[in-house]
């Protein structure tokens, strides 16, 4: 009988805390959501007298991140702060902030804190200052208001990162991006406490890094379009400020073409004639292992970077090299006959070995994409798997896979971003999932990295393809695993994103910019409409085997505007479900005002001078207004005829049809309401 009621004290308790803590969530939009969060009756009130107080050694990063905050809280709030830089010693209303020791960036940085916030003063106490820069960007989450003042809500805080490795990478060769791009993103990674920029910098398209020991490479493999060395430290040291490691990229022996229209006699096939690639896509041009000028190209060429990139990890690509150029070559066989390499796979390890060694002499630590991981390749690499978490090795390899067999590994499949699916997937995925692991499999596990390949973005559409999204991933990436109410994160994802804003990303703003070019600067009000009930193809299809769209194709087209996760169309699907479930007046009111919005839109769309960028979502404005006419009347009048409902099912197969690579992403509900009106409405 004890056991009985001990375990119904256990269960309410714990299930108390879980409600306590759901609770929270919905009260505070934090992300990514801490680790252990109480509150208190505290309440800090933001007025001019608001000082910041830095009591350790003198940390750059604290006092740079400190004087952001203050700008940052000044203009949140509107407050007039009579100090804008921190002071020398605490009083009342003072910010604290407190830790141990000045960190150097590595995969053992201390980032963990705890925050506590009362009525006079809010302590950030961390191990490092890189712990007091992710206490800063919670703080000024938690801001919030009432009718009369700002203030922060009395909370204790305790806090530390799931993994190690929270990555962004982003791919500048197929389409470059500007310092200023970089750095603003930088800035929204250190916002969600990502702490890994993985800086993409050659591939097919481009080779973006200055060499003073191979001017070829910018003259010929750039177009004009890299970054000086004093560019790529002045990045890396931005990044440091903010706490967050930059890991470079050069992707070999593949993806070599702007390599090899430098030095194409490093190439594998002789008489071909390489270029700089215009398309996306998987080409044949591959770096030839079995020369020793290859190998002294790339230990000349990695002794002048890897200075550039204080960070231990040297990530070499290694990804989709599928030989080609090596099947054709007959000295290339006859030198894997002679080394007993009995496939590319073979080749290309022999090829990794080698190149492991030259950054091991030059302290680094190699990393490449799974395609690397070969059973004879030295667990020493870093396997960052792309292409599965729990795939064996005969597919590839995997996250789970390649820290069984004793590699550091970082998991990217599933957090695709540039494959356009929703925030949802992304943050159901897990970097270990539900597989059982050792103690020392799982340390094995870093962590994951959101990956922005560029095929289809340029600096006006970046940050809409990374952002908000990302902000969800990274707190998949920090935040305990059991933080996983899709709802509540859409919700307080709202929230981050215009906070995110706030810090110069355009991913809000330059919808309206991309639909004023597209219209000539006419009332852009029908368009935004369906940019919100729209969504660009997924998974590729809009680039069908990366041949339609060129590196210097146009990017500011209807698709563009268009982001992941429509708006209207979210709310709509939740709108359709409710009236079915329950056609109150409630219910029914909030579907209708849909109805009605796209019944008149094409009244709108219809003002317009059409060109050839918006006419052809002229049929998509007209259909969908006949639609919604046709269901908001049923609605109404409880009433609707068979032949009304066979228009609807035909315009709703003409409306299945993508246009301007984009697909109406409401279709599913609008028929699941066709069905209910068949069912309820006709007689």
């Amino acid at each position: 009988m004890k056991k009985i009621i001990l375990l119904i004290l256990f269960t309410s308790f714990f299930g108390a805390l879980g409600y306590a803590q759901s609770a929270l969530a919905s009260q505070y939009d934090l992300m990514p959501w801490p680790k252990e969060i109480k509150e208190n009756s505290a309440k800090f009130m933001i007025n001019s007298d608001v000082t910041i107080s830095i009591n350790s050694d003198h940390s750059e990063r604290v006092r740079n991140v400190a004087i952001h905050f203050l700008r940052q809280l000044s203009n949140k709030t509107g407050v007039f702060l009579k100090e804008g830089f921190p002071v020398a010693s605490s009083q009342a209303n003072t910010i604290l902030i407190s830790y141990d020791e000045v960190a150097t960036l590595n995969i053992n940085t201390n980032e963990s804190y705890t925050l506590e916030v009362n009525n006079e003063t809010i302590k950030i106490h961390a191990n490092t200052d890189i712990g007091a820069l992710r206490g800063l960007q919670t703080l000024l989450q938690l801001v919030t208001n009432n009718m009369t003042s700002y203030y922060i809500p009395g909370v204790t805080i305790t806090d530390t990162p799931r993994f190690v490795w929270r990555g962004l990478m982003i791919d500048v060769s197929r389409h470059f991006q500007p310092i200023n791009v970089l750095k603003r993103n930088l800035e929204a990674m250190a916002a969600v406490k990502m702490n890994v920029f993985h800086w993409h910098l050659t591939d097919d398209q481009g080779f973006r890094i200055e060499s003073k020991v191979y001017p070829e490479i910018q003259e010929l493999a750039t177009d004009g379009l890299y970054y000086t060395q004093e560019q790529i430290k002045e990045v890396v040291a931005y990044a440091d400020n903010l706490g967050i490691r930059v890991i470079p990229e050069i992707d070999v022996p593949g993806h070599a073409s702007a390599i090899l229209t430098a030095f194409p006699e490093l190439g594998s096939k002789a008489d071909y004639t390489y270029s700089i690639e215009r398309n996306s896509g998987v080409f044949d041009p591959t770096l030839n292992p079995t020369l020793d000028s290859t190998y002294e190209f790339l230990e000349n060429l990695f002794t002048e970077i890897t200075p550039l990139f204080p960070d231990e990890y040297f990530h070499i690509g290694g990804d989709e090299n599928e030989g080609k150029h090596w099947d054709e070559n007959k000295d290339i066989q006859n030198f894997k006959s002679k080394h007993k390499l009995k496939t590319n796979h073979d080749l290309q390890t022999y090829f990794n070995i080698k190149l492991e060694k030259i950054l091991n002499k030059l302290g680094k630590k190699l990393m490449g994409w799974d395609e690397i991981m070969t059973p004879n390749m030295p667990t020493t690499a870093v396997i960052h798997s792309w292409r599965g978490e729990n795939e064996g090795l005969a597919n590839g390899g995997s996250l789970i896979a390649a820290a069984k067999q004793g590699y550091q590994t970082v998991l990217s499949n599933g957090y695709y971003i540039d494959r356009m699916q929703s925030v949802e997937h992304h943050y159901t995925v897990d970097p270990i999932g539900d597989v059982t692991l050792t103690d020392a499999e799982r340390s094995k596990i870093l962590g994951g990295e959101a990956t922005m390949w560029s095929e289809l973005v340029t600096p006006q559409t970046i940050d809409s393809r990374i952002w908000p999204r990302t902000a969800a991933i990274a707190e998949r990436f920090w935040s305990t695993k059991e933080v996983n109410d899709i709802e509540n994160m859409k919700k307080r994802l709202a929230t981050i994103s215009f906070q995110l804003e706030s810090l110069g990303l355009t991913h809000i703003k330059n919808r309206d910019v991309i639909l004023r070019s597209m219209t000539n600067n006419q009332d852009i009000a029908a368009l935004i409409t369906l940019t919100k009930i729209c969504e660009p193809l997924k998974i590729y299809a809009r680039n069908k085997d990366g041949i339609e769209y060129k590196t210097f194709s146009p990017f500011n087209l209807f698709a563009d505007a268009c982001v992941v996760d429509a708006h209207d169309a979210s709310n709509f699907n939740t709108a359709v479900g409710n009236f079915i479930k329950t056609p109150d007046t409630q219910n029914t009111d909030s579907l209708l005002s849909y109805l009605e919005k796209w019944s008149s839109n094409y009244e709108q769309f219809s003002a317009l001078a059409l060109n050839p960028k918006i006419a052809p979502l002229e049929p998509l404005s007209k259909n969908l207004s006949s639609v919604s006419k046709h269901l908001a009347q049923a609605i109404k009048t409880k009433f609707i005829t068979s032949s009304q409902i066979d228009e609807i099912h035909n315009t709703l197969t003409a409306l299945k049809t993508p246009v301007v690579d984009v697909e109406l992403v409401i279709l599913e509900s609008l028929n699941q309401l066709t069905n209910y009106s068949q069912t309820h409405f006709t007689k």
